[in-house]
């Protein structure tokens, strides 16, 4: 059995196979080589055509070879590899006329390659001049567009150049400006020879940062693509030119730097602006001085100086401004703080030295250097001396007082400006206690306790929310037979920090915030409580009386009868029972309106003592008209009593008092008893009760009662 295709159909197939099979891996085509081989088919049936026929059909030849660079078959070697095949297969499965000689069938092959490339040839020249006139006219239409292109982006180039708002410039390396647009030119006052072909290095101000000319020299350098900062020019008319400068390096296509590029933003105006805010958040808008904020500034930088540097401050208040303004409005009184701000500039000239108004009268000054001891007392002089003559407001001549607290000390010290500022508040309102009109040196001592007092006092609203205040109470005895008939409540403060404090370290503060009131109710409460509970606990204290102060304040606060009341219903102790105390200088010439609640209660069966009776100038006729039952001996006649002999004249006064208070039946008590002495000689004068170290200190409420036992016993 041959191997050879058995129709002609077969015979064909097979050589376009063979045919597509030797020209594939040459040609450009997308198609697979099964797709390739049936465009293939009808050129090999063409060729089988032009193979049979008796004469040449040369034509057909040629567009076979033709219709090779159709299906992109334009390598070379595809048609070398075609003449190939044609010349070892055509006649072999391609002839149809067995009568044929096989020499002529030979030729006729031969001539028919010859043909096929012919047309191969032709084809590929016109295909390649179709492609090379499609280059050319690309290349023609690329080189238009890009010089359009390139025209357009030099036209948007000098559009932005020129028509910029910010300033432009172009230098070389090294310096000279090539180019600049109108904005750059118009900052510099609008002459182009004053831009153009200038080095940049001209341009250079005093206020130019250390390290701005470093950043220019990397820039130029390649070794920085950019920079940015805040620079000064001056302009042909001496002006400053305040700008940000932004600096950036051009570089050719191999990267090689060229030229450089600035783009200057005009900031003058807005830095004056920011010059006019800062002046005004740094500045006193009534006087012009520096204010808080500009002086805590210096304070810091003074107080950060170097070793052996030292500062001096004085902090100033006027005396009575408060009148002043009062009495002649406010008006008046700043033409009369515009005046002190005057004085006062001209008493700080020398370096180092400043004044500053903080706020209201209150004004400081401020001098450093190495010798501030002497330069600061100095100072304080001048400003005295400076409010010493009178000012003219309004056709009237004012005096003008001061009063001035002085801090001095090393620049490298630990305390921060608001501590020195309150060390020289403290020390001012220290001379101002003095009397005013002076100045006084800062003592630590005393800014502790100012600083104490200050803290109780911001501490005393949370202690009484806490319940860091308790009572002690001290036993009232009979001078006759040494019995306790009561006892006076005493508050103290548990102090987290203090410890335990008396009352006159924290009710002047109590007083001073009005928290007295509640302070003074509380202890009122709580000691009506621990009378009832004494009455309710032990049989023999029913005649025991309980003794409350009451502060100034109390006195005038209109809940002072109602509150006394609610407290004696609520825990059922009889008014006989409470004696409240109140100081002389509160009640010697208090008007009928605040008598008359202590009148009420009076009339209730409260009894109403007179405490620290002795300490003031009062009238003893007003007694008449007080309603008081009890009169308290201030502790200073004891005192008087404990030489002996006592002095006489001591023992009249006392005698006196008694026999005077007696007539008025008035009992009378003696505070502070310290000996057996005072006690025996206080009842032979008629002294009725007495209290002191003598019979018992302060202390805790069963304290009371053990007393009151022992005396039962004696």
């Amino acid at each position: 059995m041959s191997g050879e295709p058995d129709g002609p159909e077969d015979r064909l197939r097979r050589f376009a196979t063979i045919w597509s099979r030797a020209i594939f891996p040459v040609t450009a085509s997308s198609l697979t080589r099964v797709e390739f081989e049936k465009e293939l088919m009808p050129l090999a049936r063409r060729l089988r055509d032009a193979l049979g026929e008796r004469t040449l059909d040369a034509p057909a030849a040629q567009a076979v070879g033709a219709a090779l660079i159709g299906v992109h078959c334009t390598d070379p070697e595809a048609l070398t590899r075609t003449l190939d095949v044609v010349d070892a297969y055509l006649v072999l499965y391609c002839r149809a006329d067995e009568d044929r000689r096989e020499d002529e069938l030979r030729a006729r092959c031969a001539r028919l390659q010859h043909s096929v490339a012919a047309g191969f040839a032709q084809a590929l020249r016109e295909r390649t001049l179709v492609e090379q006139e499609a280059i050319s006219r690309a290349a023609l239409s690329a080189r238009s567009a890009v010089a359009e292109a390139l025209h357009a982006s030099e036209a948007r180039f000098r559009a932005v150049f020129h028509g910029a708002a910010i300033g432009i410039g172009i230098a070389d390396l090294e310096g000279t400006v090539l180019e600049a647009n109108d904005a750059l030119v118009r900052m510099f006052g609008g002459a182009e020879n004053l831009v153009r072909g200038r080095n940049v290095v001209e341009w250079t101000h005093p206020d130019d940062a250390p390290h701005l000319w470093r950043l220019y020299e990397e820039l130029v350098r390649g070794e920085r693509e950019h920079y940015r900062v805040e620079k000064a020019f001056y302009r042909p008319d001496g002006t400053a030119l305040w700008t940000n400068l932004t600096v950036s390096l051009l570089r050719d296509a191999d990267g090689v730097p060229q030229y450089q590029l600035a783009l200057v933003e005009d900031t003058t105006e807005r830095r004056l602006l920011n010059l006019r805010l800062r002046y005004e958040a740094t500045h006193d808008a009534l006087t012009g001085l520096p204010n808080r904020t500009l002086f805590f500034e210096r304070l810091e930088k003074a107080l950060a100086a170097g070793d052996g540097m030292r500062f001096g401050l004085c902090y100033l208040d006027l005396d009575g401004f408060k009148t002043i303004n009062d009495s002649l409005g406010h008006a008046a009184g700043d033409r009369l703080l515009v005046e002190v701000a005057d004085r006062l500039q001209g008493c700080a000239t020398a370096p180092g030295e400043m004044v500053a108004r903080l706020g209201g009268d209150e004004f400081v000054a401020l001098t450093t250097g190495r010798d501030t001891a002497a330069e600061v007392d100095d100072l304080a002089g001048r400003i005295m001396h400076a409010l010493s003559a009178p000012i003219r407001i309004d056709g009237r001549e004012l005096t003008v007082r001061g009063s001035i607290g002085i801090v001095e000390g090393p620049a490298a010290g630990e305390r921060s400006p608001a501590e020195v500022l309150r060390s020289a508040d403290i020390t001012m309102y220290r001379a101002k206690s003095a009397g005013g009109n002076r100045y006084e040196l800062a003592d630590p001592e005393a800014d502790a306790r100012a600083i104490t007092r200050h803290g109780l006092t911001t501490a005393l609203p949370a202690a009484l929310e806490r319940a860091e205040f308790f009572i002690e109470y001290q036993p009232l005895v009979h001078l006759g037979d040494g019995s306790v008939r009561g006892a006076e409540a005493l508050v103290r403060w548990l102090h987290p920090q203090h410890g335990v404090l008396g009352p006159d370290q924290f009710i002047p503060l109590a007083e001073d915030t009005g928290l007295i009131v509640p302070l003074g109710r509380w202890v009122l409460e709580e000691s009506v409580r621990q009378a009832r509970v004494w009455q309710e606990r032990y049989e023999d204290a029913g005649s025991l009386r309980i003794n409350v102060n009451l502060s100034p304040m109390q006195l005038t606060h209109p809940g002072l009868v109602s509150d006394t009341v609610d407290i004696l219903e609520r825990f059922g102790l009889e008014p006989g029972a409470l004696c409240l105390e109140v100081t002389e200088s509160a009640l010697i010439g208090a008007d009928d309106d605040l008598l008359k609640p202590l009148r009420r209660l009076a009339e209730m069966g409260v009894d109403i003592a007179l405490d620290d009776f002795g300490t003031g100038y009062s009238n003893l006729a007003n007694l008449r008209r007080l309603p008081v039952s009890v009169l308290k001996l201030d502790r200073s006649f004891t005192q008087g009593m404990q030489r002996f002999p006592a002095d006489p004249v001591d023992l009249k006064i006392v005698e006196g008092i008694v026999a005077l208070a007696h007539s008025l039946d008035l009992s009378v008590t003696v505070e502070g008893v310290e000996t057996g002495a005072q006690a025996e000689q206080l009842r032979d004068l008629g002294c009725d009760t007495a209290q002191g170290w003598y019979y018992a200190r302060p202390g805790p409420p069963d304290r009371l009662h053990e007393l009151a036992l022992c005396d039962a016993t004696r």
